[in-house]
């Protein structure tokens, strides 16, 4: 187990560079057992989610190499063998394996799929859609001799089912019709690598247009990750510094942009690179998490702490109904809240030192927030949750001139 040690009260400045982005970087890790050939990932973020899925392939017989910038999976010679429950409960893009090992193998077995646990996050529209492309559910276990194209309709977006409905359809045989889908930048992300395999796939609106084909070995550079910048222009405002963000997909962040100009920050765009510094804190704020392009539910904990610094605001996550379990860790810091259901308000607090446990991801790095912000010592426990999702922490925070120290106890 990991913790970091904060000493807090100094303002965050200078630049720091975005990592590839851990929500692109997954689906498509995953996405190379359906092809047959050699890839090539540039920007893969070097993280524990990302070394979890690595582990995984490696495990089927996948050939994986690193060379430079770019990590090079070879997935000519796979082989069929459950998955490690130990690593399949460690992270919650294991549930690519559904329409990847389908697709490859023909059999995925529904296993302990693990990630933060911040409210119920059930696989059904998942299942749905491997059974609408002609799997069978026998015994606790997804089977398929075929997959056949056919339609696949959500009833609300959900990213992981859009990109397990798009490893099915582009392994299956025929034309594929998916309505509903997510939109994210990682969604197109993805289309644009298994394209690049050999797959026919576009995408209009919420409306995805697949044909099946076999796949060959593909190439993509991953995205900026918009979390990773917005939780660094988070830090330098929370500290009253500015930072800027390089490799900053600017493009996608239309609504966190408008987010934290509502808080009173002065947004910089000058393409990809990013800054961001506290003019005058607005007196309330609100903030809805939605769908893209809404604002993303994965910054509503780094959020949080922003809102007790200047004047209180509210927070309503229309995409997860339970997700702020996480201001139970942020307490030992002074936050002061009220929650109901989907919808928080955040008081103005005052913010001192404490000693907490990372409850997940995005919470572990409001505790850092919170951390930064207060004069004094801190200590994170638990860090471990927060390093699966953040590429070189410690350095990033140290050269923007933050007291953080990362300890293995």
């Amino acid at each position: 187990m990991n913790k970091i040690t904060v000493k807090g009260g100094i303002p965050l400045n200078g630049k720091i560079a975005v990592s590839g982005s851990k929500n692109a970087a997954l689906p498509i890790i995953f996405s190379c057992i359906l092809t047959n050939g050699v890839n090539e990932i540039e920007n893969l973020p070097d993280i524990g989610d990302v070394r979890v899925a690595l582990k995984i392939l490696s495990d089927f017989g996948a050939r994986i190499e690193k060379r430079g910038e770019v990590t090079y999976i070879d997935t000519r010679n796979l082989c069929y063998h459950e998955p490690k429950r130990e690593l399949v409960s460690s992270i919650r893009a294991s549930t690519y394996l559904i329409g990847s090992c389908l697709s490859r193998f023909g059999i995925c077995p529904i296993l302990p799929f693990g990630g933060c646990n911040f409210s119920a996050r059930p696989i059904d529209m998942h299942i749905d859609a491997c059974i609408a492309l002609g799997a069978e559910l026998i015994d606790g276990t997804l089977l398929s001799k075929r997959l056949f194209g056919g339609r696949v309709q959500f009833k609300k977006p959900s990213v992981g089912a859009t990109v397990n409905a798009i490893l099915l359809a582009a392994g299956a045989e025929g034309e594929s019709l998916i309505e509903g889908c997510a939109v994210e930048p990682h969604i197109d992300c993805l289309i644009s690598f298994l394209n690049s395999s050999g797959a026919k796939i576009s995408r209009k609106g919420s409306v995805i247009y697949i044909s099946g084909r076999h796949l060959s070995g593909g190439k993509i550079r991953i995205i900026g990750d918009m979390i990773e910048a917005g939780s660094y222009l988070a830090a330098g405002l929370i500290t009253d510094g500015c930072v800027t963000v390089d490799n900053c997909p600017s493009g996608d962040m239309t609504s966190v942009f408008a987010n934290l100009r509502s808080l009173g920050a002065e947004i910089d765009i000058r393409g990809s690179s990013v800054s961001a510094t506290l003019i005058k804190p607005s007196p309330f704020a609100s903030i809805v998490a939605e769908p893209y392009p809404g604002f993303p539910t994965d910054l509503q904990p780094i959020f949080a702490p922003l809102l007790a610094k200047c004047s209180g605001g509210e927070i309503r996550d229309n995409v997860w109904q339970s997700r702020f379990g996480y201001l139970n860790s942020l307490d030992p810091f002074g936050i002061r809240y009220e929650v109901e259901g989907n919808h928080a308000v955040i008081y103005p607090s005052q913010i001192h030192s404490g000693i907490s446990t990372a409850p997940d991801l995005r919470g572990g790095f409001a505790c850092i927030l919170l951390a930064l912000s207060a004069k004094g010592k801190s200590e994170i426990y638990s860090s471990d949750i927060i390093l699966r999702g953040y590429e070189k922490l410690e350095n990033k925070m140290r050269l923007l001139g933050a007291d953080v120290q990362i300890n293995h106890i």
